[in-house]
């Protein structure tokens, strides 16, 4: 199996890039955002790479960092959820990103990748929601994990997306909120913190 490869990049095409080892062109698949990420042709490149074996073909799909990598694992633990649907998720969200969105509950961030609808968008965000603990949060998400956990966290980020907030705004606003006042914080509180949060 191939975890990383270290080289020469050769080419990059819209959804690929060709890393030369050692004389030998390595064709590796790699979401819009990593391609992005990438040298010039011509300049040393290293990727980690996941490795996928089949009975027709053997794939390797690049990622520029590791984060990114552990994403499209757990990505593609999801059914419905292919090798071409976990990059194009990893091609409009960053990591933190998507940690957010399953932390939120954001089925429509998801679902901005394509070949994601919304009932793919929240099956994703409903079995990862577990999964996420056991990666690396970011800031504002491990900082409001605690207080987002009551129902009336929950309740004051529906208020502020029935009045028109997206959800990941929303969940963001109100988990600013939580942290200032406590757990335990009233609903009217916390809606009323949210809104100011959101205004700023």
């Amino acid at each position: 199996m191939i975890a990383r490869l270290s080289g020469i990049l050769g080419e990059v095409g819209e959804d690929f890039a060709i890393i030369d080892v050692g004389g030998v062109g390595y064709l590796i698949f790699c979401s819009a955002r990593s391609l992005s990420r990438m040298p010039a042709v011509g300049d040393a490149v290293r990727v980690e790479v996941e490795t996928h074996v089949r009975e027709d073909h053997i794939h390797l799909y690049g990622f520029i960092d590791t984060a990114e990598r552990s994403w499209f694992r757990l990505l593609t633990t999801v059914q419905g959820v292919g090798a071409r649907v976990g990059l194009a998720i990893l091609s409009v969200l960053t990591a933190d990103e998507l940690v957010q969105a399953v932390a939120a509950q954001d089925k429509a961030a998801v679902a901005r990748a394509n070949g994601v609808g919304p009932k793919l968008a929240g099956r994703i965000v409903t079995e990862l929601r577990d999964k996420v603990g056991g990666m690396a949060l970011g800031p504002a998400v491990s900082t409001a994990a605690g207080p987002l956990t009551d129902g009336n966290s929950e309740e004051a980020i529906s208020a502020l997306v029935n009045l028109g907030y997206a959800r990941g705004d929303a969940f963001n606003a109100v988990a600013k909120a939580g942290k200032q006042l406590g757990e335990g914080a009233a609903l009217e509180t916390l809606i009323r913190t949210g809104l100011q949060e959101m205004s700023q």
